[in-house]
């Protein structure tokens, strides 16, 4: 699976969910869902390219493949 990390960068960039939605362009409640978010479901090209310039990442900050677990 895919788990989402954007609420790690933005804690470790110690930014907010109003001022990277300044950034961006995206109301803050947008942000928030997407910050919310363990599992990356969809996000558009057009999202993750604003994501990355406005923290200064890659893609594969955002994002880390972890193996589905068998859970009991």
């Amino acid at each position: 699976m895919i788990r989402w990390k954007l609420a790690v960068l933005m804690a470790e960039r110690n930014i907010s969910n109003k001022e990277l939605a300044v950034l961006i362009g995206m109301n803050p409640k947008s942000i928030s869902r997407l910050k919310v978010r363990r599992r990356l479901t969809r996000i558009d090209e057009s999202t993750l390219n604003a994501l990355c310039q406005a923290l200064q990442c890659q893609p594969g900050d955002l994002m880390v493949y972890e193996e589905d677990r068998d859970e009991p």
